[in-house]
């Protein structure tokens, strides 16, 4: 009865919002420009065999910004001259032959390649604000660890894109820069937190880009904007550098930095070089024989309480991707399984980023300098007086609400996550991937995710397992003219596995849908 409730009153939100909105929202403007349709690596061949400079590229970028920013709200900051200053010194050096194309290739693969990234992953000298109006003047005084090694590879950081506040929710919506439009209906959410730069990819406005994922911060925006995007294996990925930092050793496992790209072809590059010196334990160059893989599938989550059923849509895609399997690599290759604990995802997610410093989110808000009295906050919301979104607030009290650390109830879950990630593990060993949907729902619209708050369950509890995972797009748009997509998770450290199907099944179904094109 109450599962019944739950989805009758669903129908009727969504029904409201639809009336509310009433049609279709705007899309992104066609691509006039071929440079925009490349993928990263494509780039970097083109401008080391000097087919293209990367002036010319970086101005191709800073001119799709501009003219998709004012209808979607993705980038929050530039630093255009600068960057403009650093492609003009990348094509000096290339033209001066100081350097091979091979040599290019392998030490700074990606030069003179633009890239992007979100306002919590520092970026020497732009914003660094995490959407929290108290530090809406911030600025980075150096690059996090990641973007530091990107540099080092000579990708050129350009713009900054937009997050929720303080990255916590799954709409990018704050006091600081606003709120973020879908690519493909501006009536529609981008995700969270890394939501700019799902937006800023999807409207082909940025070469490639780094996001950050806690309970899916990269694969629900890659998925709702149509595009790829990994979180790696725990603690591959330094997260030095990304605001707010975690509470505990263990809160930092499940916080990954990772690639997000249109193309999968980007992926794998991307994590050898952010992982450093721990590229080595990821085999990255290791060739993956898609035929002697074992596939699982999981459908749903079982049935999660609070948790919006899947999609039809989304349904038929992941069973387009079995059948695809099936037909390509054997029925005998493919299992359908149901783990149990993936129903109570979302307590084994509040339960495991409990930790004993007694912080929670109300201490985010605070910057980490100190608790905010959230009920305060939201009194001071009513009457239009707060610096702090309604969804951060609702966010910290329902954080409140959960169990406590050390408690009964959190040895409980801590248990079953515990179990749950041995089971999982024996099930994929070294050669298996389970595919499971990366959200119950295509992009919801605006504020919607206030009435399904707990539909990030879905990829929050990969984060709690520690395992890698990728967000595949599925090429064909669903019935509401918005992206499908998979994601494809793998046992620890086993990341190769997820990029080689993601690289399949974007052969196969052909992955980013690209805007109209009128060259």
């Amino acid at each position: 009865m109450r599962d019944y409730i739950f989805g009758l009153l669903q129908t009727i939100i969504r029904l409201i919002f639809r009336i509310f909105y009433g049609k279709k929202g705007k899309s992104m403007p066609a691509i006039t420009d071929p440079i925009l349709l490349e993928s990263a690596s494509s780039l970097a061949h083109k401008i080391r065999t000097q087919q293209l400079s990367s002036v010319q590229v970086l101005e191709a970028f800073i001119h799709r910004v501009k003219e998709v920013n004012p209808i979607l709200n993705c980038v929050v900051d530039e630093r255009y001259n600068q960057a403009l200053k650093e492609a003009s010194e990348a094509d000096a050096l290339i033209q001066s032959s100081q350097y091979t194309v091979d040599q290019l290739a392998k030490n700074k693969p990606f030069l003179g390649v633009p890239i992007t990234t979100k306002d919590c992953i520092a970026v020497k000298g732009m914003l660094h604000t995490s959407g929290l109006y108290s530090r809406r003047g911030m600025r980075a005084n150096q690059d996090a660890d990641a973007m530091a090694l990107m540099r080092k590879a000579g990708a050129i950081p350009f713009a900054l894109t937009n997050v929720s506040e303080v990255c916590m929710w799954w709409e990018s919506n704050n006091t600081v820069h606003g709120r973020t439009r879908n690519a493909y209906d501006t009536h529609r959410i981008v995700g969270g937190s890394s939501g700019g730069e799902g937006c800023v990819q999807a409207s082909a406005a940025s070469a490639f880009g780094l996001g950050s994922d806690i309970g899916g911060s990269i694969r629900m925006p890659a998925f709702f904007n149509g595009i790829f995007g990994h979180k790696p294996s725990k603690l591959i990925v330094s997260n030095a550098g990304q605001f707010p930092t975690p509470f505990s050793v263990e809160q930092n496992s499940f916080l990954g930095l990772g690639p997000m790209s249109r193309f999968s072809e980007d992926l794998r590059p991307m994590l050898q070089i952010i992982a450093g010196e721990k590229a080595s334990i990821l085999h990255l160059d290791k060739p993956v024989e898609l035929h002697t893989l074992k596939f699982y599938y999981q459908e749903t989550d079982g049935g999660g309480r609070l948790v919006s059923k899947v999609d039809r849509d989304i349904r038929a895609g992941l069973q387009r991707v079995v059948d695809h399997i099936r037909d390509k690599f054997g029925e005998e290759q493919v299992t359908r399984i149901q783990l149990p604990e993936f129903r109570q995802s979302a307590a084994i997610w509040f339960a495991n980023m409990r930790d004993d410093s007694g912080h929670g989110f109300a201490y985010q808000l605070g910057d980490l300098r100190y608790e905010i009295n959230t009920y305060m906050e939201l009194l001071k919301w009513i009457f239009g007086a707060s610096k702090h979104t309604l969804i951060g607030l609702i966010t910290a009290i329902m954080d409140n609400l959960q169990c406590r650390y050390g408690s009964a109830k959190y040895h409980h879950m801590v248990r079953k996550c515990d179990n749950l990630r041995e089971n999982l593990k024996r099930l994929l060993g070294d050669n298996g991937v389970l595919i499971y949907p990366t959200h119950p729902t295509v992009a919801p619209y605006h504020n919607e995710p206030l009435f399904r708050p707990i539909n990030f369950s879905y990829t929050g509890i990969i984060n709690i397992l520690g395992f890698p995972a990728t967000a595949v797009p599925l090429g064909k748009l669903g019935s509401e003219g918005l992206p499908l997509g998979v994601q494809i998770i793998a046992n620890f450290n086993e990341d190769r596995l997820c990029l080689a199907v993601a690289e399949e099944l974007e052969r196969t179904f052909g992955g980013w849908v690209r805007p109209a094109v009128r060259l």
